[in-house]
Parts: C-alpha cells; sequence; structure tokens
C-alpha cells in the first residue's frame, strides 16, 4: 500500500515536474522553433534537477541494459557531447510511457533482434528533455553542431536527418524565392530539381563537360558561370544563387575558389553539393574543401567517405551572405519532427572520430589507392580515369578509382557482372563505360588485392580483339545536350498529365522526372522538351540492365507528359 499523506509536497512537486516536461513537448512539437528561450530554460532545468534528484536514477534491470554503462560521468571519458547524452539517457530505469512504440526495446520485433541485437532498440529515443531539440538545440545537439562547424571550419553547422538531399532542398529553398533564377549544372541531382519544385526558383543550366569515351560528366568551369551570369543579366535578371557539385560521383572537382570569387563580385552566394566530399582537406594530398574555396553553403553526406549512418548529413554555412534564418525555417519544414538520435549521434561520433587525428586519419587509405592505382595501370585492356580526360578541372578526389574496361570488348555492366561473381567485388558506381571503387577508412589491404587479382583475371579472359574494336565504337552520348525547358519544374510538377506511347512522347514536354539510379542524375525533367537523344539514351541503359527511377512505366513504353 502506498502512503499518500506525509509525501503529499514530494508528489506535488512530481506532478509539476511532469508538467512542466509536458508543456516543454507541447510547445515544441507545435511550434518548434517560437519557444521563448528563458522558458525553454526554465523548463529544461526543471527537467534535469527532477532527473538528477532521484527519479528515474540507474539501477539493474535487464541482461542486455547491463550491458550500458550506468556511469553519467562518460562526458569525461571521452565521449562526445550527443553520444554522452543518449548513453546517460538510455541507461536510465525510467518508466517509459512514450513513444516509440518498442519501448526502449521491451517489445523490439524478433525477426531484427536476431539481426542486429537489442541494444539499437534501447538507444532509439525520442525527443526527450535531456537530448535536446534539432530544431531548437542549447544542449548536446548544439555542442556537437558547434564541435562539428569548429572541425569543418564553417561558421555554422546543422545536423540532417534527411540526407544530403534535405540539405540541397534547404540550401536552395532558403536563397532562391520564386521566379528567381539559379544557375546549375544539368547533371545535378534528383534533390536540386525537388528544390525547384518546392522553391519555385527557375533553373539556368550549365552543360558540363561531357567525356564520351567514359560516358561521364565532369563539373562546371568558372567561365561557364561567368556566361550564365552575363545571360542572365542580358535578360534583366540576376541569379539568386549559383549551384556546384564538386566532387562529382566520380571524384572530379570544379574550381571553387575562383567560381567563388566570381560569384561574390555581383553579390550571389554559392551552394555546394559536396555529397561525395566530407573527407576533402584531411590529408595533404587531397583537393581542399568547398568550405575552404569560399562557398557559402556547403552540403555534405557525412555518412559516404565518413563513418555516420546512412541518411545521416551536415549543411555547413560560411560567411553571412545567406540568411542563417531562413535556412532554419527550411529545415523545420523539410526535416522530420521525429528526427532519429541514432543518426544524430552517429553524426556526433563520426566528428569526433576525426578530430582525433584530422591530418592522419586517411593514411591508411591514400596509401591503399595509391597502391592500387599503380598495380591496376599495369594491367593489359584496363584503363584509369584520370585528369587528362577532363582538361578543365583541377583535380580527381584520390579516394576514388575508376576504371574503364572497353578495350576488353566489356562494358561496365558486364565487367561488374564477372567481378562481382567470381570475386565477390562490390563497387560503388556502375556505368555503361566505367565502374567506379570508392576507398574509405574501412578499406583493407585484403580487399584491395582481390580487386586487382579480379581485374588481373578480367583482363587475362577478355575477347579477341576483333570483337574489341567493334565494341569501343559503342561509346555514350550526352542524353542531355540538346535539351529545352518549355516549363520550369514547379509549374511542370503541378501541371495536368496524360501517359502516352514512348514514340508518341518525341516533341511533348516531359511531364515525370527520370534518371538512371545509381548516381540519380535526370536524364528527363518535367517541364522538359523530350528529344530523340534522351529516349535512345534511356532505352539503352534499360536494356543494359540499370534500374531507371521516377518514370510511372519501369519498362519505358510509355511516359508521362505535361497535358499542354
Amino acid at each position: 500500500m502506498i502512503s499518500v499523506s506525509s509525501p503529499s509536497l514530494d508528489l506535488q512537486n512530481l506532478h509539476l515536474g511532469f508538467s512542466s516536461n509536458k508543456t516543454l513537448r507541447s510547445l515544441r512539437r507545435r511550434t518548434g522553433t517560437c519557444i521563448p528561450t528563458q522558458e525553454r530554460s526554465t523548463l529544461q532545468s526543471k527537467k534535469r534537477q527532477r532527473r538528477s534528484s532521484g527519479i528515474g536514477k540507474t539501477t539493474s534491470v535487464t541482461k542486455d541494459e547491463s550491458l550500458i554503462s550506468k556511469s553519467h560521468m562518460s562526458q569525461q571519458h571521452g565521449l562526445p557531447p550527443l553520444v554522452s547524452a543518449l548513453k546517460a539517457s538510455a541507461a536510465q530505469n525510467a518508466a517509459s510511457f512514450h513513444f516509440p512504440g518498442h519501448n526502449r526495446g521491451h517489445a523490439a520485433p524478433s525477426s531484427l533482434t536476431k539481426l542486429i541485437g537489442l541494444k539499437p532498440f534501447i538507444y532509439d529515443l525520442p525527443e526527450l528533455p535531456e537530448l535536446d531539440n534539432l530544431f531548437s538545440p542549447e544542449g548536446p545537439i548544439l555542442e556537437a553542431q558547434k564541435l562539428a562547424a569548429k572541425l569543418f571550419g564553417s561558421h555554422e553547422t546543422w545536423f540532417l536527418v534527411g540526407g544530403t538531399t534535405c540539405g540541397i532542398q534547404a540550401a536552395i529553398m532558403a536563397t532562391c524565392s520564386p521566379g528567381e533564377h539559379i544557375i546549375l549544372p544539368r547533371n545535378s541531382h534528383i534533390s536540386a530539381i525537388s528544390a525547384m519544385v518546392l522553391s519555385g526558383a527557375i533553373p539556368k543550366y550549365i552543360m558540363p563537360e561531357y567525356n564520351c569515351n567514359w560516358d561521364i560528366a565532369g563539373g562546371i568551369t568558372p567561365s561557364q558561370v561567368n556566361k550564365a551570369i552575363k545571360e542572365l543579366e542580358m535578360e534583366g535578371q540576376k541569379p539568386a544563387a549559383v549551384f556546384v557539385i564538386s566532387p562529382t560521383y566520380h571524384g572530379i572537382c570544379s574550381n571553387l575558389t575562383e567560381i567563388s570569387q566570381l560569384c561574390h563580385s555581383y553579390g550571389i552566394p554559392v551552394i555546394v553539393d559536396e555529397a561525395h566530399g566530407a573527407h576533402l582537406g584531411f590529408h595533404p594530398q587531397m583537393p581542399h574543401s568547398a568550405l575552404k574555396q569560399g562557398a557559402d553553403l556547403v552540403v555534405q553526406s557525412t555518412h559516404k567517405v565518413l563513418c555516420s549512418f546512412t541518411q545521416s548529413s551536415m549543411l555547413h554555412m560560411s560567411g553571412n551572405v545567406v540568411d542563417r534564418e531562413k535556412i532554419c525555417r527550411s529545415l523545420q519544414t523539410l526535416q522530420s519532427t521525429s528526427p532519429s538520435y541514432l543518426l544524430l549521434a552517429s553524426l556526433d561520433a563520426a566528428r569526433a572520430q576525426l578530430s582525433e587525428n584530422p591530418e592522419t586519419i586517411f593514411n591508411k587509405a591514400m596509401k591503399l589507392a595509391t597502391e592500387a592505382k599503380i598495380l591496376i595501370k599495369k594491367i593489359p585492356g584496363i584503363t584509369l580515369l584520370e585528369l587528362p580526360s577532363f582538361t578543365e578541372f583541377p583535380t580527381i578526389d584520390p579516394l576514388r578509382l575508376t576504371i574503364g574496361s572497353w578495350q576488353l570488348g566489356l562494358s561496365g555492366y558486364e565487367a561488374d557482372d564477372i567481378l562481382y561473381g567470381n570475386h565477390g567485388i562490390v563497387p560503388e558506381l556502375v556505368g555503361s563505360q566505367s565502374i567506379t571503387f570508392a576507398f574509405n577508412l574501412g578499406t583493407c589491404k585484403e580487399h584491395v588485392q582481390r580487386l586487382v587479382s579480379g581485374l588481373q583475371e578480367l583482363s587475362a579472359c577478355s575477347l579477341q580483339i576483333e570483337t574489341t574494336e567493334t565494341k569501343v565504337k559503342d561509346r555514350g552520348h550526352a542524353p542531355f545536350t540538346d535539351t529545352s525547358m518549355s516549363l520550369n519544374p514547379r509549374d511542370a510538377f503541378f501541371a495536368n498529365k496524360r501517359k502516352v506511347g514512348i514514340r508518341e512522347s518525341l516533341g511533348k514536354v516531359c511531364g515525370e522526372l527520370i534518371c538512371p539510379y545509381p548516381p540519380g542524375i535526370p536524364v528527363m525533367i518535367p517541364g522538359e522538351i523530350i528529344t530523340e537523344r534522351a529516349l535512345d539514351y534511356l532505352l539503352g541503359v534499360r536494356r543494359k540492365g540499370v534500374v531507371v527511377t521516377g518514370a510511372s512505366d519501369p519498362l519505358l513504353s510509355s511516359i508521362v507528359i505535361c497535358d499542354v
């Protein structure tokens, strides 16, 4: 029997503490960033005081929870701030009446726990006060983001749980209003296209340098950017932003220093899709990062070459050209109100891992990549992608290794099938003429040896010279060099549409975004005139087994067009 007479005051205080927590959570969920700082601090303080006073203190609970350290001194033991807060919160013996429904692992699906264990569920916690709030950070998330900003060299950094896609959308929404122009390469990722639908920005496309031997697009040059700015000026327009991809999926880097200087002379912000370059600048032989080269907004996939969980990324801002409040509002619009703290903590952990030895952490990966390239260059019939293939660009990411096998009479897809089937080699990207391998902190010598051996065997078992010469003539062609826009992406997205046969679509206005994946670069964008070149390219890669996304008809027997 519980006595309620003597501790009535404690029960009252407990009730008040619960009400404060409920009010805090309610305010946050309804208004996001609109809680006054003083009120938020008071509510947070009450909650933390209540927890530190003994309520919910750690005790021995389950076998799995006993694996979690009970110490609340983890920050002193060198853990990153958000990882530390997550550890302490999960270690509490809390009576949980909150989401998620697996209730700290007590109801975790057995099919998944048999695969990954119980621990991920124990740490899969919601926006508890001690874990801070992604949209209004003032605790461990804020501290973690500040540490990331210091490491990467930005003025401010935001953690993203919606991938670089979310960051690119926020960057474009924060700089471009409806009807304003944005200069960007035509081979931009689909996230840039969706950002134009969301923002109402009008694209001014730059056609990137294209190498038909490799069937690969490069970056954009300062002279191309200058030309685009001048052309808009002649139309009485000024671009609201310039968007650059550097490095590309294949590691080709643009001259961001000159592009940034040019744009800033016009007062134009520079956004860089640095999804594949979060590691740049952390080794003497690596290219400089986009931030180091003067970019204003930089979005990085921390999960690609660095070691956070998939889907976690960062958005960095430098200087004061862009209104940070617009970035915050855009992120609040785009990001989940129930962010995964496992993703957020992994960003903090990846930052901490990199900051331990930022100048030497990539030594092993760089050494392995260099050794692999030296050995592969000696293999007959295997071609290595190097700068002479793209003369206008200063450098290629040394941790990207792209090979061509056309001298062996093999397409990239055919070579990939052999390498995977015979050696279990899984690349990052396969193209019609090439295969790209990504080296990272987890790359090991045994796997590099397997790659080299696999390519040697591929060479030894190549087809006859006559077949090789025939296949060499079958080069790729840029699918988007002759595109023209009839509707801007936003108008095309909301236009009435109908489905027609693929050949009947020629010359019509495309109503859907169609792209081979990977790499996720659209061949057709809503609002563009459908060309024969684009149709032939799509049908060609479809025959080779490439997955084509975005099309309502995955067999490409029909296409959706705008009914205009």
